[in-house]
Formats: structure tokens, sequence, C-alpha cells
């Protein structure tokens, strides 16, 4: 029974692990194409990006949600796998260094607010994993 229980968990844990790259190869793809895919698909347009979420600060809210999710996947995954590409100063370069490049990308903006976004969705999953740590220890 405990060789099955640890299967299972080790099993889990591959599926997080390649939800994860997958993850990053669909951000890559996602930010490097020279217009928006989602909104190609959802519209049939390739220069309207989509307002997932209807909120004040537009599509912006869009780069919070999916940085927050890599994040929190590189989180799950790195008490394992330790390598460069589930290091948070890691993912804060990614989401820089991609936003950065839509400054040469045909059809793509480089916007503040998306940046401030990128690093926002980094930040507030590593003050959530501080809380949760305080508290286990206290």
């Amino acid at each position: 029974m405990y060789y099955i229980n640890l299967l299972m968990k080790n099993n889990i844990f591959k599926i997080i692990e390649y939800l994860y790259y997958f993850s990053l190869i669909v951000l890559c793809i996602l930010y490097l194409f020279p217009g928006s895919l989602i909104g190609y698909f959802l519209y049939g347009k390739l220069g309207q990006q989509p307002n997932l979420i209807p909120n004040p600060i537009g599509t912006s809210i869009n780069h919070l949600i999916f940085f927050s999710y890599i994040t929190l996947l590189a989180s799950i995954v790195r008490p394992s796998i330790k390598n460069i590409l589930t290091n948070y100063k890691s993912i804060l370069a990614i989401s820089i260094i991609l936003e950065l490049l839509h400054m040469v990308i045909p059809n793509r903006a480089f916007e503040i607010y998306d940046l401030l976004a990128n690093i926002l969705g980094v930040i507030i999953i590593l003050i959530g994993q501080k809380i949760i740590k305080c508290s286990k220890l206290s």
C-alpha cells in the first residue's frame, strides 16, 4: 500500500512538473508571437487582446494571473527539481525580458502596466509563501 501511495504522489508531481514546463513554452509562444493568438482564437483578430476579467486596469490582469500561475507551479516543483527555470529570480528575469521584447516584435507594444503586473504576479506568490511559512513556524 505504501508503494502505491508513493507512486501516486510521484505521478502527480511529474504531471505538475510537465505542466510547468509546458506553461513556460506556451508563455514564450504567446509573448513572442507578433499579435495576439488568444485574441485571434476568441475574436478572429490578431490585434485584439482578450480581457478575461473585466477590471479597471484592462488586459494587464491577464499578465498578473499567468505569472502568478507560473510562479505557483515553480514553487511546487522547486523543492525536488532545483534548476534555473524554477528559480524566482529567473521567472522575474523572464517576465522583464519578454515584456521588453515587445518593443521590437511587430504588432506588439511594450506596456509598463503589463510589466508591473508580471512582477506583481511573482511577488504575490512569494509573499503568500512567506506568510504560510511564518504561520507554520508559530
